[in-house]
Parts: structure tokens; C-alpha cells; sequence
């Protein structure tokens, strides 16, 4: 099922109020056609949904602070159960005393404890930093692999830290399914799978490989900034005429603007501390990242 053009979207922005009678109506359109939806049918909106996600939020990128792929996956695995922000608040000092693996794998565990109490459950976390900084020096010459089976090895590393670092730090498609992805996909209805192996395979069959990593970009930061876990800003969501799960949160335009987050404390198109890649040649080719002063584009 596709949705005409002069449909809700691009009428009501985070912040606005207009086209909400016209939403609430192809929401129902949407959840009843989505009961017999074809699979052709379902890759048409899952695509449509990611096209105007990638309208929405063309800046969308990492939110974690790097510049290597050390300190990408160092800062993956810290970031979980906690905020990308507090990680980010946190990397500086960590890097700035332990710039490379062989730094981190020599360091006293209490010391780097110290640094990460902040991100919680920080004596677990520093034994999978210190563990998977020791395996880079040990197995991979102090660089981090550009392959899944090799990441995946690491202490600390799953799958979801292997893609963000594959498809930001070597450019290499995938799926980060982490809790939002999981969230959002499961209401949108592109699958019901509920474990992140078979929603990766599912959600990965509807899109082409090139797509998966932006993908994952766009569906995250919506899930972090309007689609929430407990109480959806459905009436401040631009896509609602594209979701079966319209109405679940809520829908008064005004009450809903006020739901809405920005976790880095800005608003959409804000980057604080934008990054671009650029590529050299240090025996392999890799993604290095470096800071930029002005944003481009609408980021």
C-alpha cells in the first residue's frame, strides 16, 4: 500500500499542528490495510517511511563522539545502558589517557573504573575495554578488523557494535538494531520478530545492502526524538500517515510538541559536534574522522 503524496506528510513538522484530522485517518487506512498487506505492499511503505525519515533527518549520523574506529567501538560498547551524551561526556578523558589499544590493554583496571564510573555498570565495561583492547594488540597488529567474524570475537562486541562500527568506521553496510530499531520496526509493522538476529535478516530482506546503514541512522534518531518507548509524539509525527501504530501515543498536536526530545539539548539539524569522513591509506584503507567547524547541508 502506498500513500498519495497529498497526504499528512510534510504538513505537520515538530512544530506544527496541521493536517491532524487527515492523519488520524490514514493511520486507520494504514492499520487496516496493513492486516493484508502483500510483501510487495510492505516493501513499498517500509521504503517510503525511510525516504521521508531520510527528508526529516538529513543529517542524521553517529551520535557517539570518535575519531578512529578504536574509539568507535570502545565508545559502542560503553553506550550501552546508558545515553550516547554520557558517553560523549565521558571518551575524552578516557582517550586523552589511553589513545590507542595498547594504552588501554596496559592500563590499571581501578584507574580506567574511575573514568567510566559515570557510564554505569563501569567495572563490567572495563573489563570488556581493557579484554577487547588486549585482543586488538594480541590478534590484529592494534587495529580494529573491518570484518564481522573478527569483530564479533572481541570482548564486549555483539553484532549491533560490530555494524555501527563497520558501517561508520569502514563504510560497510548493516542493521544496528538496538532498542529503537527493535521498537519502531516491530510498530510499523515491517516484522514481529523479537530477536535482533531475525529482525536484522527481516528488516534487511526490504531494503537494498546499500541502505542498511543510513537506515538504521534514520530509524534511531526517530525513535530517540518523537517515536518514543512510553508515550509517542504521534500528532508531532510527520510519518503517521505512513504508521499502523498511530493513536498509541499521543495525538493533541500541542501536547505532543511538548514530548518531543533532542537528546544532545538542540533542535533537528543541530549537530554540536559534527563529523565528516575522510579516507587514507595506512596499509589498509580505512574511515578516519575528523572534526569540522561549519555544518553542510541541513547538518
Amino acid at each position: 500500500m502506498v500513500v498519495p503524496r497529498d497526504s499528512a506528510v510534510g504538513e505537520q513538522g515538530p512544530d506544527g499542528g496541521k493536517g491532524v484530522g487527515k492523519k488520524a485517518a490514514k493511520g486507520a487506512e494504514v492499520a487496516a490495510g496493513v492486516k493484508t498487506e502483500s510483501h510487495t505492499a510492505l516493501v513499498r511503505r517500509a521504503r517510503r517511511i525511510n525516504r521521508e525519515l531520510a527528508e526529516i533527518y538529513p543529517y542524521a549520523h553517529p551520535e557517539l563522539d570518535f575519531e578512529n574506529a578504536f574509539q568507535l567501538v570502545v565508545a559502542t560498547v560503553l553506550s550501552a545502558q546508558t545515553t550516547d551524551l554520557r558517553v560523549n561526556q565521558t571518551t575524552p578523558a578516557l582517550f586523552a589517557k589511553y589513545p590507542t589499544p595498547e594504552d588501554l590493554a596496559a592500563a590499571d583496571p581501578e584507574q580506567v573504573e574511575e573514568i567510566l564510573r559515570p557510564t554505569g555498570f563501569f567495572r563490567a565495561k572495563t573489563k570488556s575495554v581493557i579484554g577487547l583492547s588486549k585482543a586488538l594488540v594480541a590478534d590484529f597488529g592494534g587495529e580494529v578488523p573491518g570484518r564481522l567474524e573478527d569483530l564479533v570475537k572481541l570482548p564486549g562486541v555483539g553484532r549491533k557494535t560490530a555494524f555501527v562500527v563497520l558501517g561508520n568506521a569502514f563504510g560497510r553496510p548493516g542493521i544496528t538494531v538496538d532498542t529503537h530499531f527493535q521498537r519502531l520496526v516491530r510498530r510499523w509493522k515491517w516484522t514481529e520478530e523479537t530477536e535482533p538476529d531475525k529482525i536484522e535478516a527481516a528488516v534487511g530482506a526490504l531494503f537494498p545492502k546499500s541502505d542498511w546503514t543510513m537506515l538504521s541512522h534514520h530509524v534511531i534518531f526517530h525513535g530517540r526524538r518523537i517515536c518514543h518507548a512510553r508515550k509517542p509524539a504521534c500528532g508531532a509525527c510527520p510519518i503517521a500517515p505512513l504508521c499502523p501504530a498511530y493513536g498509541e501515543g499521543e495525538t493533541d498536536p500541542e501536547k505532543a510538541k511538548k514530548l518531543l526530545k533532542y537528546e544532545k539539548g538542540g533542535y533537528p539539524g543541530q549537530r554540536l559536534n559534527p563529523r565528516r569522513p575522510t579516507w587514507t591509506r595506512a596499509g589498509n584503507r580505512r574511515r578516519r574522522w575528523g572534526r569540522v567547524t561549519t555544518m553542510s547541508g541541513a547538518g
